[in-house]
C-alpha cells in the first residue's frame, strides 16, 4: 500500500505513519517541517495554508490519504481537490464533537450532526463545525464511496500533544496528596492513538468509507483505573484523595481542563463517553488496556527528559497546585 500522510509528524498522524511503517507500507508524510519526521518515510514539505503551500504533492500518487487537520476547512479542500484523481480513499480524522449538542439519542452514526463551515472557510472558530466543514470538504472532492470519516472523542497515549494523560502523571510522579475527583468508578470512553492507527490503516486497506465512531466500548476503563495506573506507572508515592464531583465544581475548578479528562456524572459526561462504536467494534475496532496506554505514556515521558510537546493552537492544562491544596486542606 502506498499511503500520503498530510502531517503525520506529531500525534495521530505519528501514530498512523509508525503503524504502516511496521506493516511495511510505502509511507509519504506531507508536512511544514516544524517537526522530525519517522524515520523510513518520504518527507514533502509544504504550508496547507500558503499560497502555493501544495506544491509538493502536485505529482504523485497513492491508494489512501490520511489526513488529521483539525482547523480552517479550507486546508482540507484544497488538498482533497488536489489528490483526488490520484488517490483511492481519502480517510479523514474528525471527532464525535460533529454530532449535534444536547444529543436527541445515543451518538451513533446516524445521531443528527451540527451544521458544518463552508469547506472553504479559512477560519476555525468553532472546532466542531471546521471539523464537519472538512468532512464535508473531503466528501465534495472524493465522493461518499471514497471518503472514510473517522470520529474519535478523547484520544490517548505516547506522543500526546494535548496534556490531559502527560499531566495526570506528571502530577502523580510529584507525589503527595492528589485531588483524584470522583467517583471513583466513573466510566470513561476513549481511544489509544496507536488503536486508532492500526484500525484506520485496516479500515482503507478493506476499501472502507463513510462515518465511523472511533474510541473504546463505554466503560473500557473507569476513572479510578486511570488515576491507579498512573501510581504504579510512575512508581510515585502518591495518595488519592477521591473528592466527590460537587466538592469539585464547588471549588470552582473546571472539568476537562483544569482537571483533564474528568467530566462530572451528567449529560456532558454521558455524551462525551457514551459513543455508540458498534460499528467500528464490527469493523475490528480492538482497544489496548489502561494499564498499557498509561505505562507507554509515561516510558515515552522519560525519554523526553521532562520537556512535554504542547500543541501552540490549544492551551495548557492542568490544576494550579495552590488550588488543589485549598482543596485538599478542607
Amino acid at each position: 500500500m502506498k499511503l500520503l500522510i498530510l502531517g503525520g509528524t506529531e500525534f495521530v498522524g505519528r501514530a498512523v505513519a509508525e503503524a504502516a511503517l511496521a506493516r511495511g507500507w510505502d509511507v509519504t508524510v506531507f508536512h511544514r517541517g516544524r517537526h522530525p519526521a519517522p524515520e523510513g518515510v518520504t518527507v514533502r514539505h509544504g504550508d496547507r495554508l500558503a499560497a502555493g503551500g501544495l506544491a509538493a504533492l502536485e505529482d504523485g500518487a497513492w491508494d489512501a490519504v490520511v489526513d488529521t487537520w483539525s482547523a480552517a476547512p479550507v486546508a482540507v479542500s484544497n488538498a482533497a481537490r488536489l489528490l483526488a484523481d490520484r488517490a483511492v480513499t481519502y480517510a479523514y480524522v474528525s471527532t464525535v464533537s460533529v454530532y449535534a449538542y444536547p444529543p436527541t439519542q445515543r451518538i451513533s452514526e446516524t445521531a443528527p450532526l451540527v451544521t458544518g463551515a463552508d469547506p472553504t472557510a479559512t477560519d476555525a472558530d468553532d472546532y466542531a463545525r471546521a471539523k464537519r466543514g472538512g468532512e464535508l470538504a473531503a466528501l465534495d472532492a472524493f465522493g461518499a464511496d471514497r471518503t472514510l470519516l473517522i470520529r474519535p472523542g478523547l484520544i490517548l497515549g505516547p506522543h500526546e500533544n494535548v496534556g490531559r494523560l502527560p499531566w495526570w502523571l506528571t502530577r502523580i510522579a510529584r507525589g503527595g496528596p492528589v485531588l483524584a475527583p470522583g467517583p471513583r468508578d466513573l466510566p470513561l470512553q476513549y481511544i489509544d492513538a496507536r488503536d486508532l492507527a492500526e484500525w484506520t490503516l485496516d479500515a482503507v486497506a478493506h476499501g472502507r468509507s463513510g462515518p465511523y465512531n472511533l474510541v473504546s466500548e463505554p466503560g473500557h476503563t473507569t476513572m479510578g483505573e486511570l488515576l491507579e495506573s498512573c501510581v504504579r506507572a510512575t512508581r510515585a508515592s502518591a495518595e488519592l484523595r477521591w473528592t466527590a464531583p460537587e466538592d469539585v465544581l464547588a471549588a470552582g475548578i473546571a472539568p476537562w481542563t483544569e482537571l483533564p479528562v474528568w467530566l462530572p456524572p451528567g449529560e456532558l459526561h454521558d455524551t462525551m463517553h457514551g459513543a455508540d462504536v458498534a460499528a467500528a467494534v464490527a469493523a475490528g475496532l480492538r482497544c489496548r488496556p489502561v494499564e498499557e496506554t498509561v505505562a507507554d505514556t509515561w516510558a515515552w515521558l522519560g525519554r523526553l527528559g521532562g520537556v512535554v510537546p504542547q500543541r501552540p493552537d490549544r492551551p495548557a492544562l492542568g490544576l494550579p497546585a495552590e488550588k488543589e491544596a485549598a482543596v485538599l486542606e478542607r
